[in-house]
């Protein structure tokens, strides 16, 4: 009991409240800035069991936010390489991964294996696949999300708590990403060190669980208030009644003739229709190449144009590819509405 001694010493804890966190599982959804920090402070603790899913690679361009992570990490799995040092700190964890995006086809067989669902994601699809599938399942989840240097924090779906769906009830139609607008490092990391805090707060059954309140912090302005969130029957009432709503936003090609190459991920929204379009994860393209045509023009986009960038070096350099055009300012340029 050494390693726990001075968290046993409190009240809130004491041994009784140890053994709750050694029985205790956590998935983690998203292994960067916010799951990263908050999966350490978990491990630290003495928390049983953490599934850790993320189905993307340590980047260069992380390193700064994603602390669990350094420079020899780069380009091998996140959730692999974050069940490598966490199992450093505290042997005494189990750690389950998952390599693979969080889908509607899998999301209810993973989150009913665990007690309480930790959000570390940065995209609204996610956080909406996340937040039904807990309330079928009746678990709570800890929410976190960031914007450049303002972020927001909660608790949904506590012991008949509101959701996610009571303050969000309809999609953004464009994701705001780390890649798109920036951040200072040290933001996730305080989130997600708070995210953390209402887990074990969660799983002691302590203090006041952050449930029927949203956080709101400016780092930069050095504020931070908190306010309060009315529950909405009839949200909960559509996914108790008709499952998991996954979120799709259609949207027409201004020019259909032209081939595309979509490099996002499958759950990024909005999708354009159309015959010539072609949906290849950025992480996919080596093993996908040869899908895509090389004797005609084709754009390739993202959200924002830095990672179809990317992507096109990557095919140029490795398989030879010139006939591929980078859609500067990404998808919003070229789709109506």
């Amino acid at each position: 009991m050494s390693r726990y001694s001075r968290q046993i010493k409190l009240t809130e804890v004491g041994p009784d409240g140890q053994k709750k966190l050694r029985n205790a599982k956590v998935l983690i959804v998203g292994v960067g800035g916010l799951g990263g920090p908050a999966a350490q402070y978990l491990t630290g603790a003495g928390v049983g069991k953490i599934g850790l899913i993320d189905h993307d690679k340590v980047d260069i361009s992380n390193l700064h936010r994603q602390v669990l992570f350094c420079e020899s990490d780069v380009g091998k799995p996140k959730a692999v390489v974050a069940k490598e040092h966490l199992e450093k700190q505290n042997s005494e964890v189990q750690f389950q991964v998952f390599e693979e995006p969080l889908t509607i086809e899998n999301v209810e067989n993973i989150i009913k294996q665990y007690d309480v669902v930790l959000d570390g994601t940065d995209n609204f699809e996610t956080k909406y696949l996340i937040n039904d599938a807990c309330l079928l399942a009746d678990k709570p989840w800890v929410f976190a999300s960031i914007y450049k240097n303002e972020g927001q924090l909660s608790v949904f779906n506590y012991k008949n708590g509101p959701t996610y769906r009571c303050v969000f009830p309809k999609s953004t139609r464009q994701n705001i990403s780390c890649e798109a607008t920036g951040v200072l490092g040290v933001l996730p990391g305080f989130l997600g060190t708070l995210q953390a805090a209402e887990v074990l707060k969660i799983i002691l059954g302590v203090g006041e669980v952050l449930s029927g309140k949203l956080k709101l912090v400016n780092i930069m302005q050095a504020s931070e208030q908190t306010i309060k969130i009315n529950k909405r029957p009839e949200e909960i009432a559509k996914i108790r009644q008709s499952g998991i709503a996954p979120v799709y936003i259609d949207c027409n090609l201004k020019n259909k003739e032209h081939w595309y190459l979509d490099v996002r991920e499958v759950f990024e929204q909005p999708k354009p229709k159309g015959k010539k379009v072609l949906n290849i994860p950025l992480g996919d393209l080596t093993s996908r190449h040869q899908e895509i045509p090389s004797d005609q023009e084709v754009f390739v986009f993202c959200q924002t144009g830095k990672r179809s960038k990317n992507a096109i070096e990557i095919l140029k350099n490795e398989f030879d590819f010139h006939n591929l055009k980078n859609v500067e300012d990404g998808i919003e340029t070229i789709i109506d509405g």
